[in-house]
């Protein structure tokens, strides 16, 4: 979705501030440049403290102090949390989960297929609706927060389950059996009635398929939402949510508990949540991520509405990483930043998780960086919003993959979207931008011809239709790169009969019927391999110096150069056993035992060309190989690095916005090529081959006529 403007602000709640303060929050919030804020999400107890009664005092004050400061306003529907009386007067609502049925006290505890659930969330939608009607400066409307099922199956949701699976297989109970292989340990049913409860399976294609369908509630859970919302919002005004990514103490990757590209076609914007760590963890690979997804869910541009200011202990930025931060939101095409929260809070539990202000509510070092970026928004906001990204990669998510891994994990320590983030960070660093497509996007006419190299990150189920389109897609002249543990069962996690990778042993020219984990096995890379070896192990960037300004020293990891002239690294995790049938090896295992296979291929087929990781190693070598076959391709992969991070998009005037990134204690140099450029954030004009030194965690925004990269 297009906005007329860049929207900079906080969530906001009077209900947990210690004391009345609201006339000076909002002078405050108006004073850093912010212009818009998000309420009553986590509110309900407070909007109906008892059934059936409700009270909208802190909603008035919040509309009425925000619209005399000028500030538009999001409405959250405050369904995420539910009051401490409805869960004593229908205990039925507290989910039963996996681990029995929830007590009251955290958020997200409540069955959201449930029937009473359902008839109060409804009600408090309806009263917050038809109260703030009419209200100009309301914009839009949050559904929820950080959606999920919440692993919801009690009886209900059993019976749910069993009514979707005899739609879904016409009521054949043959099918199912087969589907599933309920053959197996005697799990074979003669009877619906007799489908089992899914929590005590041990068939992982069971209990797989019962996650679908709850990634499935919660997408339902959301439509049925914005058809409520859609009776009272004014056509000007949006519908969003806030998703929330895969967790490892920070944004992550894919979420696996909500199909959220199914949920997003309820909304007219899609909104992420995106934690990240910072001070000298802040890489801005996290960002990205979230913004390669943020942008997938409605092939567009979106909102970020919630980052964090202070954040987690640990996470304080350093003075000028606020700022990088925002802008870095905006360069992956998002229209809005907006913080959780406004203030730190003095109770519960996001006592130590720091908003804007401190825990004394005074002007500080936070909040006027945040005045910064508030002044430079409202300068340049007009030139930067709606940022149109043309990106030549992509990655190929899935869902059923992710699930089919957890299934039938690899290791505690390599995930799905471990993998995902294995190849992904190395793209970042080499400053190759990709978006993020699913697998329903591949049946879209012309959608595959928009891309030149198509990542697949452990694609462990694949649909039917899935395997034709990549077929097509490498014969017609696309590079297809895809790792270990993919193609190797259906969308049922039914291992495949034929032989690996399914239907595409051609396109990858190899084969493969062994697989272990390794335990001292090494492989050596062959110099085609790498067609930019150098001695160090990261990739050359000539743009930068890096031994001078970024402190990086020559390589000291310890591989070793083998007797043909390759690389010996050690294998990691997990190993497949290649077999090539006409594919280049591009890296064989070093092994006594197994004889030699080959751990790396690249074939042509058509037109195009494939790429088969067959196993894990070592992250600085995937980028320099990468970097080889990428640079093949036509990619740029030496001119820029990371910790200089440049990204590209076109703006509304038509004009090439160009963002470089330094996430870095040193300065850096780059050198301008193309046509001469403006420097908005200092009005300085840059003609071609002009050496620009960008300092420590800064950003420098160049606006220049569009031309092709």
């Amino acid at each position: 979705m297009k906005t007329d403007k860049l929207y900079y602000g906080a969530a906001y709640y009077d209900e947990y501030m210690p004391y009345d303060r609201i006339r000076e929050d909002m002078r405050m919030l108006s004073e850093a440049g912010m212009n818009v804020i998000r309420i009553a999400e986590s509110t309900w107890a407070t909007m109906e403290p008892h059934d059936g009664v409700f009270d909208f005092a802190h909603l008035d004050r919040m509309l009425e102090a925000s619209a005399a400061e000028g500030i538009d306003v999001i409405i959250g529907t405050p369904t995420y949390a539910i009051p401490a009386w409805m869960a004593a007067r229908y205990p039925d609502i507290l989910a039963v989960t996996r681990n029995g049925q929830e007590i009251y006290g955290r958020r997200q505890n409540m069955d959201i297929t449930s029937p009473d659930y359902l008839r109060h969330a409804e009600r408090i939608i309806r009263r917050l609706l038809s109260h703030i009607q009419g209200v100009k400066h309301v914009i839009g409307f949050q559904l929820d927060n950080e959606t999920k099922a919440y692993d919801t199956r009690g009886p209900r949701v059993q019976a749910m389950f069993a009514s979707y699976l005899k739609e879904q297989f016409h009521g054949d109970l043959t099918a199912l059996n087969d589907h599933f292989g309920f053959n197996y340990w005697s799990n074979r049913i003669s009877a619906w009635e007799d489908l089992p409860d899914v929590t005590g399976t041990i068939n992982g294609s069971f209990d797989a398929e019962f996650r679908k369908f709850q990634r499935k509630l919660a997408a339902d859970f959301l439509k049925w939402q914005a058809a409520i919302v859609e009776e009272y919002r004014r056509p000007d005004q949006f519908v969003t949510q806030n998703f929330d990514f895969d967790w490892r103490g920070c944004s992550y990757g894919l979420q696996p508990d909500i199909d959220q590209q199914s949920a997003a076609e309820s909304l007219t914007v899609a909104g992420v949540d995106i934690y990240h760590r910072s001070a000298a963890e802040l890489d801005g690979a996290s960002i990205s991520m979230g913004g390669a997804i943020g942008r997938s869910l409605k092939k567009g541009n979106y909102l970020v509405l919630e980052t964090e200011a202070q954040g987690n202990p640990g996470w304080l930025p350093y003075l000028g990483q606020l700022r990088l931060q925002a802008y870095s939101h905006l360069a992956c095409g998002s229209n809005s930043v907006m913080y959780w929260h406004w203030h730190s809070i003095h109770n519960a539990i996001e006592t130590y998780w720091k908003g804007v202000l401190s825990h004394n509510l005074k002007r500080g070092a936070i909040y006027d960086e945040v005045c910064r970026v508030g002044r430079e928004f409202t300068l340049y906001g007009n030139k930067l919003k709606n940022l149109k990204k043309e990106n030549r990669a992509a990655f190929l998510l899935s869902h059923e993959a992710l699930t089919g891994l957890s299934e039938f994990p690899i290791s505690s320590s390599l995930q799905y979207n471990e993998v995902f983030r294995w190849l992904f960070d190395a793209l970042y660093k080499m400053n190759i931008d990709t978006d993020v497509i699913y697998e329903k996007d591949l049946l879209r006419d012309g959608f595959i011809d928009a891309y030149d190299t198509i990542f697949v990150p452990a694609l462990y189920s694949v649909r039917a239709e899935t395997i034709p389109t990549l077929r097509k897609f490498t014969e017609r002249g696309g590079q297809l790169i895809a790792t270990f543990k993919s193609f190797f069962s259906d969308g049922y996690l039914k291992v495949f009969h034929d032989d690996q990778p399914h239907g595409l042993t051609d396109v990858f020219g190899m084969t493969y019927d062994r697989f272990t984990i390794p335990t001292k096995e090494t492989v050596t890379f062959r110099d085609t391999a790498f067609s930019n070896m150098t001695e160090n192990c990261m990739i050359p960037a000539p743009g930068i110096d890096r031994n001078a300004e970024t402190g990086h020293s020559p390589c000291g990891c310890g591989n070793a150069a083998s007797s043909e002239g390759g690389l010996t690294i050690p294998v990691q995790e997990w190993m497949e056993l290649l077999e090539p049938i006409g594919a280049e090896t591009l890296a064989s295992y070093e092994t006594a035992h197994w004889g030699e296979c080959a751990a790396v291929t690249r074939n042509r087929f058509g037109k195009g060309t494939a790429v088969y990781i067959g196993c894990y190693f070592d992250a600085d070598i995937l980028e320099k190989l990468l970097a080889t076959l990428m640079s093949a391709r036509g990619f740029d992969t030496e001119t820029l690095h990371f910790p200089l991070i440049r990204k590209d998009g076109i703006n509304d005037d038509g004009n090439r916005i160009t963002y470089l990134f330094n996430y870095s204690d040193a300065p850096v140099r780059y050198l301008h090529h193309g046509t001469a450029a403006h420097a908005l954030l200092t009005a300085q004009a840059v003609a071609a081959g002009t050496e620009l030194t960008i300092g420590p965690w800064d950003v420098v925004i160049l606006e220049s006529a569009n031309e092709p990269l």
